[in-house]
Order: structure tokens, then C-alpha cells, then sequence
């Protein structure tokens, strides 16, 4: 039985996606001066980038004053890794120096009447975090494509032996029967 490397391929990159952290995109409401925070659980060492923006309500015009926030996000023990005031975008990217629930929150500032900010939030963290484009080179495929056929051929000759083992206990416990 041979199974097309393509096949392999796939079931690595599902497997590997089963155990890699996933991003979070949303995109909320804020009330001017009101706060909302999003949290995240992130490993110590845990690699994590962030990118967000309000939703223009004008298309083709200057986004309004009322329509800036004030940003912070910052570690468990309240370390700050990002700061933004009367901004309308921004990104964050850090690796985290300590285990546990990093913090993002916006605030809009107050203003009569009030008004809503639509906030587009993007988080994250862990294999998803990379940009694989920019670190993978045709060199590094071919060799990755090489070992995973060495690999597949090994996996295939394993599965093999199992069959044959599997046979020759049935063929003899046949026999003393």
C-alpha cells in the first residue's frame, strides 16, 4: 500500500495545526468612554503579534476625532508591551517573558453625544504568529520534501513488518490449536 507524499503532507500539516495555537479576529463595539479588554493565554517564550483598527463610518473621508482610541497591552504582572494614545491603528508583536493571561484593552474617550467606535482586532499567538512565507526557501522545501519522504518510507516499512508480525502470530497460534 502506497499512500501519494501529497497525502503525507496534508496529515502533517493537520496534525501540526491540531497543535499549534490559533489566532483570534473580531470586531467589536466600543461606546466612547467605555473600555473593553480581550485577554489571551500565552506560554512563556510564546511568540504572539497583534494588529488593529476602527472601522472607518465614513468611507472616503478623515476618520472622525471621536473616532480615536487608546490602546494598552500588557503582561500578567501588568508590564506594559504596547501603548497607543489618539490612535486610529497600530500592531504589536513581543515574545512573552512570563507565562499567563496577556491583556489587551482599548478605551475611547468620552464625548457628548456619545459615540460608537467599531473596533477590528486581530490576536496571534503561538505557530500561527509566524509569517512561514518569509521563512521557508525553495532550498529548505526540497530538503524538508526529502526527509519526509525518507520519513513516509520508513513509517511504510514499519507498517509492513507489523503486518508480517501480525500474520505469523495468527499462522502459529493456529497451529497449536
Amino acid at each position: 500500500m502506497t499512500v501519494p507524499i501529497s497525502n503525507l503532507v496534508t496529515n502533517v500539516v493537520i496534525i501540526l495545526g491540531l497543535f499549534s495555537k490559533f489566532g483570534e479576529s473580531m470586531r467589536f463595539d466600543l461606546t466612547s468612554g467605555h473600555t473593553k479588554c480581550v485577554s489571551e493565554d500565552i506560554n512563556h517564550n510564546g511568540m504572539t503579534v497583534g494588529k488593529y483598527g476602527v472601522v472607518n463610518p465614513n468611507e472616503g473621508y478623515p476618520l472622525p476625532d471621536t473616532h480615536k482610541l487608546t490602546v494598552k497591552v500588557t503582561s500578567p504582572y501588568g508590564n506594559s508591551y504596547h501603548q497607543g494614545d489618539h490612535v486610529e491603528s497600530g500592531n504589536f508583536a513581543f515574545t512573552a517573558a512570563e507565562a499567563g493571561d496577556y491583556t489587551a484593552c482599548f478605551w475611547s474617550p468620552d464625548h457628548n453625544p456619545p459615540a460608537t467606535v467599531t473596533v477590528e482586532f486581530e490576536w496571534k499567538t503561538g505557530v500561527v504568529s509566524k509569517d512561514w512565507t518569509k521563512v521557508a526557501k525553495k532550498g529548505q522545501v526540497d530538503m524538508m520534501e526529502l526527509e519526509l519522504k525518507k520519513l513516509f518510507d520508513t513509517v511504510s516499512s514499519i507498517h509492513e513488518e507489523m503486518f508480517y508480525l501480525r500474520e505469523r502470530y495468527d499462522f502459529l497460534h493456529r497451529k497449536t490449536f
